[in-house]
Order: C-alpha cells, then sequence, then structure tokens
C-alpha cells in the first residue's frame, strides 16, 4: 500500500532530527505534543517561556518533559545575541536594542530570533491560553514576517493545507493541497498567481510527483462573467508566465478541477481539468470554507495551516487545535528547507 504524504513527511522528520520551537508553552497541548515529538522523533522539540512554569503545568497535567528543551526566555544566556541579530536584521526600520529586548520578550519573537540566529529550525504556534500567551494569527505571524522574510522572487506568503482523503484516489493517494486557506484574505491577481506558484512548488517537494494546479472559481472557461472571475483569469495567466514548468490552468468550478466526467463537458481542451491534486481558491472566504468543508463532510484529515514562501519554516496551527495537529505541523516544519 502507498504512503500517505503525512507518513512520508514523519519518516523524513525523524530522519532530520530538526530543533522546533513551540511558543504557546503555557498551553497544555504543546506540552503534550513537545512530549510526543521527543517520543516520535519527528523533531527536537524546545519549548520556550518561563521554564519554572512549564515544569509547574507538566507536573499538573503528568506530562513528561524527558527529551524536551526548555528555553526560558529571562534567564537564556543567548538573549543579547538574539537582541543584537534582530537589530541587525531590522537596522533599516530604525530597531533600537531596547525595543528589541521588549520585542523579544514575546514568545514568537524570541523564537523567530532564535531560528534566525541557527539555533533552531523553525518555530510552531499552535492553540494558546486565553489567560495567558493566547497570541492571534497576527501576532505569531507577524515576527515570521518581519524576520524570515518572504523568498527570492516572492513577494507574497501564503497558507495552505494538505487535505488527506480517505479515498487514495484523489490527488496524491488521497492527498490534495488547498491554498490559501489562512493568511490572504483577498489576494490581487499578482498575489493569486505566486500562491499558485508556490503551492505547486510545494506539492512537488512534498510528493516528488507532478503538480496540476486547478484556479477555482465560480465559472469554467468562461461560462460566466464577473470581475471576481477575470481576477482568477489573470491570476492563471501570470502564474503561468512565472512558472512554465508547472501545469496551471482555470478557470475551473471545484467540480470540473477534480471530476473527469464533469471535466470532459466543461473544459475538454484542458490538459489537467478533472485531474487537479493542488487547488487555489480566489480569496479566503472560499479557501478557508472549502478546507473545513472538506474536513467535516468529507472525513478529510486537514493538516495546516501551513506557511510557504518564507525563507524560515514557521506554522501558525489553529486555536482549536489537537496536540497532535501541533506533532504534524512541527514535522512539518522540520522537513521545509532553509532559502537563502
Amino acid at each position: 500500500m502507498s504512503k500517505t504524504v503525512l507518513e512520508t513527511i514523519r519518516e523524513k522528520a525523524k530522519k532530520l532530527g530538526r530543533k522546533i520551537c513551540l511558543t504557546e508553552s503555557d498551553d497544555p497541548r504543546n506540552l503534550q505534543a513537545a512530549a510526543n515529538l521527543a517520543q516520535t522523533g519527528y523533531a527536537k522539540p524546545i519549548l520556550v517561556g518561563s521554564a519554572a512554569a512549564i515544569r509547574a503545568l507538566a507536573a499538573a497535567e503528568k506530562i513528561s518533559l524527558d527529551g524536551v528543551e526548555l528555553v526560558d526566555i529571562e534567564t537564556c544566556p543567548r538573549f543579547e545575541h538574539y537582541v543584537a541579530t534582530v537589530v541587525e536584521l531590522r537596522k533599516n526600520k530604525g530597531l533600537t536594542p531596547d525595543q528589541a529586548r521588549a520585542w523579544l520578550k514575546d514568545t514568537c519573537a524570541f523564537s523567530a530570533a532564535m531560528v534566525c540566529a541557527g539555533d533552531a529550525h523553525g518555530y510552531v504556534s499552535g492553540g494558546g491560553n486565553p489567560k495567558g500567551y493566547n497570541h492571534d494569527t497576527g501576532q505569531k505571524t507577524k515576527p515570521a514576517l518581519q524576520l524570515f522574510r518572504t523568498a527570492p522572487g516572492i513577494k507574497t506568503a501564503s497558507a495552505y493545507f494538505i487535505m488527506q482523503l480517505p479515498d487514495p484516489k484523489w490527488g496524491f493517494n488521497g492527498a490534495l493541497l488547498y491554498a490559501d486557506c489562512g493568511l490572504n484574505i483577498n489576494p490581487n491577481a499578482d498575489q493569486l498567481a505566486e500562491i499558485a506558484v508556490c503551492t505547486g512548488r510545494t506539492f512537488r517537494a512534498l510528493t516528488g510527483d507532478e503538480p496540476r494546479v486547478g484556479m477555482i472559481s465560480c465559472s469554467t472557461k468562461g461560462s460566466a462573467k464577473d470581475p471576481t472571475i477575470d481576477k482568477v483569469i489573470a491570476a492563471m495567466t501570470k502564474a503561468q508566465a512565472m512558472a512554465p514548468d508547472l501545469k496551471i490552468d482555470g478557470e475551473f468550478q471545484f467540480d470540473a478541477a477534480v471530476i473527469p466526467a464533469v471535466a470532459a463537458k466543461k473544459a475538454p481542451k484542458s490538459e489537467i481539468a478533472g485531474r487537479c491534486n493542488v487547488l487555489i481558491f480566489p480569496d479566503l472566504n472560499c479557501g478557508n470554507t472549502m478546507y473545513k468543508a472538506t474536513e467535516r463532510l468529507a472525513g478529510a484529515t486537514a493538516i495546516g495551516p501551513l506557511l510557504q514562501g518564507l525563507r524560515r519554516p514557521f506554522n501558525d496551527v489553529s486555536r482549536g487545535c489537537s496536540a497532535d495537529d501541533i506533532v504534524d505541523c512541527s514535522a512539518m516544519a522540520a522537513i521545509t528547507e532553509w532559502t537563502e
């Protein structure tokens, strides 16, 4: 039986043994995730925050921290090195050492600084304690955007999901990639094109298989007319020019993108219609709704949101996540390569 994408990710992560910071260390789910990562070997977990508070919470929750590294922000001997690191990275924005010291009291900023200094491979923010850190998506993501920056040739970071369906006939052994489902609310045509190209490249890196990128719309090949549809068509053209090595087509309604019989009627001249394994949604309303609908109604496992287009790995996991979700997103961060 063929391996799922998630099984492939876990196996690769275990071989790499990279350090991943977990920022919401006052949430028991992160402590359990760190314990699971240490046991499985998918990553070397680092819990960032107050070491005393972490140990007290672990004792209260009866979670073993064997094999888990604790980094206490207040007593970290590398703190001033991280200050210098972020001041250098943000010198064009006028960041002062005192401002950096205050900023690095935040676990997300501190973790991002650790990654920039080479002391960790990436960071993951999952869950959050309403009485503690409880970062929202913007607070989790901002340090990554400011310190990691986008990869060469890419201006738009984006969020994708691996949707692992029970039926292996879909995509790659049941896996489809959905984007953008978590970051860009209403991308313009240029941004949508970058999202399509990044997600196609991500699919290829994860699976080794050929990506077939469908640009999703309420129209298939001119069946309806509207400025929102024009945006998708323009994005498709731009994406094809950006990455001629990728198979990108649209605009497709969802069924025309994934059902061969429908594609034969609605888009008979398309090389990839009916067989798309990467689905790019026109805006966050559509993308976020579709991933949740697929998860809840089709019984899919949703892995993400996973960030792409940055130079260093970072993943923001939903506040409603499980410890297993944090583990999987940590494994994904561990296999994501740095871009210089």
